[in-house]
């Protein structure tokens, strides 16, 4: 039983504002800035049939070479049979080595490859330089600011993820604001 009130299926005419506090400026901000910061890495990824999760998984491993499937799983918050088929593809073609745990024979340990390494480095240079010229646009000075405010979007429980990667190069800690 469908809802047939008077204006059901009626066209909206006026944009949504910021109503009851929603601030869509910045949500509108951050579509157009995601948008744009994955723009130059979706288009090497296409050249290899890979997506965005393919993205992620190399991120991580490059990162934190020796991570578990059971670690990065809990990172990128997917599921298994997700990561299996992403994972499987990054190891057929060479880009990821998956290894026997030395202590539990049962933890699949994950690492780069030089060509899993090439490819990161690949996908993380336009980044780097989008972010970069944004902090110049922005003022450098601001950088510790933007650190704070990012990690301060990602869920408090979750937050001691962001330190299971090597420390930034101003030798800083993500922990240490």
């Amino acid at each position: 039983m469908s809802d047939r009130s008077p204006s059901a299926g009626q066209p909206i005419r006026t944009a949504v504002t910021d109503e009851d506090g929603i601030d869509f400026a910045l949500i509108e901000l951050f579509f157009f800035a995601y948008r744009d910061f994955t723009s130059d890495p979706d288009q090497i990824l296409a050249d290899y049939g890979f997506g965005r999760a393919h993205h992620r998984v190399l991120h991580f491993v490059n990162r934190r070479p020796g991570l578990t499937v059971a670690e990065l799983l809990d990172v990128l918050k997917i599921t298994k049979q997700s990561l299996a088929r992403v994972l499987k593809q990054l190891i057929d073609t060479d880009h990821i080595v998956q290894l026997q745990g030395p202590r539990d024979r049962r933890q699949r340990e994950l690492y780069p490859t030089a060509k899993g390494r090439a490819l990161a480095l690949a996908l993380a240079r336009p980044q780097s330089r989008r972010i970069r010229a944004a902090l110049e646009d922005s003022g450098t000075a601001e950088r510790p600011t933007i650190e704070r405010f990012l990690e301060a979007m990602v869920n408090p429980e979750l937050r001691a993820q962001i330190d299971i990667v090597p420390a930034q190069t101003s030798g800083k800690n993500h922990g240490d604001h």
